[in-house]
């Protein structure tokens, strides 16, 4: 199985990149992953349920980041095991600075095995493309929202005159309703 696409993420390149090393951020983006643990700067193990199919699979598995090239790109490559068959594969990452923010280019390549081959390659097809755009759309989310709250962190930190305080509140929290919307509107 051949998946590749882009997505373009509105914030500077190193910061994507390190949020693509960040084991937080990756667990809260990885669909159905339920342990995310970081074993050493570039090996992790992770497990994972999804419906794929009839089945209702859990993965567990390795993942190691290869060929880094901070912040430009990395290779990852993985495999892992349930009841019901195998994974693996690896996929080539590329950052590039566009349009005011990093366009983020995938490219995976990947094997399945045992009972959950036998669904046929359409809908293992199907179901790995739902779960790249179920990633990347929850990667974005994540991602750009840390970057707001840091930067209402480092606005609150500053001195503000007293009678400016009441305008700061309604725009933090004006932001925050915007934020909790964008993140139930890509939860449904």
């Amino acid at each position: 199985m051949k998946l590749s696409g882009s997505y373009q993420i509105n914030l500077e390149k190193q910061k994507v990149w390190e949020a693509l090393n960040d084991p937080e951020i990756l667990k809260k983006s990885i669909p159905g992953c339920e342990e995310f643990k970081k074993n050493s700067e570039t090996e992790f193990t992770a497990t994972a349920t999804n419906k794929i199919g009839p089945f209702n699979a859990t993965f567990t598995g390795d993942i190691e980041l290869k060929d880094l090239n901070s912040p430009n790109s990395y290779k990852i490559t993985g495999s892992g095991n349930s009841p019901v068959g195998f994974a693996n594969g690896e996929a080539t990452v590329t950052l590039e600075d566009f349009e005011g923010g990093t366009k983020l280019n995938y490219s995976v390549e990947a094997n399945v095995g045992g009972k959950i081959a036998q669904i046929g390659s359409r809908l293992i097809d199907m179901t790995a493309k739902k779960m790249a755009d179920i990633f990347f759309g929850k990667f974005s989310t994540l991602i750009s929202n840390k970057s707001t709250r840091d930067k209402i962190e480092e606005i609150s930190e500053n001195k503000i005159p007293r009678e400016k305080k009441p305008l700061k509140k309604l725009l933090i929290v004006a932001s925050l309703v915007i934020i909790i919307g964008i993140i139930a509107y890509y939860i449904n």
